[in-house]
């Protein structure tokens, strides 16, 4: 065989590679959890604070007097619609909630997200930051380099790979009993980067997925209540917490 035909073979053998790469990378990125559209509509239809679009991927809820501000991560590969029920019951207990559509619907190519946010409303003095799973676990990765900037994070079936143990960051960290997708091993072993003093609540029967409404998560456990008792009892959990 010529040196030729040697070249064009290793050149073509090399492209197929590439295209190939690209195919299972476009697969991978266009297929993700989509929001449960009836089930989201039905939710906001009976709260009394509606979403605002402030821009192409920022969504708000705005309640009236707010007390606090929450920037909120949406989970890996999640569409970001799902967590509109649980934003909007934190938003009625006089949190003003921020979500932040991510490139992909991952968190990972946009962790710097939160950039500017809390800029926008100079009247809210206390700023938290926090999302649902990769979502938890890269707000936590902005805040470890803006901690002047939020007095807390909150983690829904997440963990932080972040030190915060010698900060004055206050913490929440939640996740149901039946979530199954949750790597049980690493939450616990990155529980040293939390303060000693940070809290932690387990919602009895519930699942990673309920913290959005994007149905069913492989992977996941069976929950034994219901994805609007789980929504419910979160944003209770957080109101208690910022308060």
């Amino acid at each position: 065989m010529g040196k030729r035909k040697k070249k064009i073979i290793i050149i073509s053998s090399i492209a197929t590679a590439l295209i190939a790469i690209i195919v299972a990378c476009g697969i991978y990125l266009g297929t993700y959890y989509h929001a449960d559209e009836e089930a989201v509509s039905a939710f906001l239809q009976i709260g009394t604070v509606v979403p605002e679009n402030i821009d192409d991927n920022i969504t708000v809820f705005k309640p009236q007097n707010a007390r606090a501000g929450f920037i909120f991560y949406p989970g890996g590969k999640v569409e970001h619609e799902a967590y509109y029920p649980l934003m909007q019951k934190c938003a009625e207990q006089g949190i003003l909630c921020v979500i932040v559509e991510m490139p992909f619907r991952l968190a990972v190519f946009d962790i710097n997200a939160a950039e500017g946010i809390s800029n926008m409303y100079p009247d809210i003095e206390r700023w938290y930051i926090g999302g649902h799973s990769l979502g938890g676990s890269m707000a936590a990765s902005y805040l470890a380099d803006h901690k002047d900037e939020y007095q807390g994070l909150i983690l829904l079936g997440s963990y932080s790979t972040e030190d915060f143990s010698n900060s004055d960051i206050d913490v929440l960290s939640i996740y149901g009993s039946e979530d199954k997708v949750l790597n049980e091993e690493k939450y616990d072993e990155n529980k040293s980067n939390l303060p000693s003093d940070f809290t932690e609540y387990i919602i009895n029967g519930g699942c990673h997925a309920y913290f959005g409404m994007y149905g069913h998560q492989k992977g996941d456990g069976t929950p034994s209540i219901t994805n609007t008792e789980q929504i419910f009892i979160t944003a209770e959990k957080i109101s208690e917490f910022i308060s």
